[in-house]
């Protein structure tokens, strides 16, 4: 049996989860509402305080199933509730990354600033940083996976760089840095 699939998914205080008829999950908490399609072979059992995800047979295709939809219901439960947070920051002489309108306006070492539209239910702050501290750029929103590939499109527009660091990247994140062509000497 598949060790994530099985477990019941907790419902937390003000958070509803619906079953509708054509096997559509909508889960609606104080931060808003997200809906899930769910295949057909899979079963979604809505309890008082838990739901389950079940499977008909053990073939392959219900098994990788299994899991990812009691997964997506779980990201959805926790997005209502708490939602979901990343933080990135900019590294380099000169960067700068601010809100203006609710467009995020980044200066990344380009000839060019670059604006950056969030989409609908992301939103993006950014604190300039102080002397000395590099400017940093938050996400958040209700949906896991649309906060994280939008953390990633506004990493993508400059990846950190390995010999001196400069780039976008996440808080916390390790880049490995080379030693450059003055070290062979």
């Amino acid at each position: 049996m598949s060790r994530v699939g099985t477990l019941p998914i907790g419902i937390g205080g003000g958070v509803t989860v619906t079953l509708e008829h054509d096997n559509t999950v909508v889960v609606t908490g104080p931060k808003g509402a997200l809906r899930q399609q769910v295949d057909p072979d899979i079963a979604v059992e809505v309890g008082a305080d838990e739901v389950r995800v079940t499977r008909p047979t053990d073939q392959k295709r219900h098994r990788a199933l299994h899991g990812l939809y009691r997964s997506l219901i779980n990201n959805m439960i926790i997005g209502v509730s708490t939602g979901y947070r990343k933080e990135l920051e900019v590294v380099g002489v000169g960067s700068k990354a601010e809100v203006k309108n609710g467009i995020l306006e980044l200066a990344l070492g380009y000839s060019h600033p670059i604006f950056f539209l969030p989409p609908e239910g992301i939103t993006v702050n950014a604190d300039p940083g102080r002397r000395g501290q590099n400017p940093k750029i938050t996400i958040e929103g209700i949906d896991k996976q649309m906060v994280g590939q939008v953390a990633a499109k506004i990493r993508s527009l400059r990846p950190p760089e390995p010999y001196k660091g400069k780039g976008v990247r996440y808080v916390g994140e390790y880049v490995r840095r080379k030693a450059g062509k003055t070290a062979a000497r």
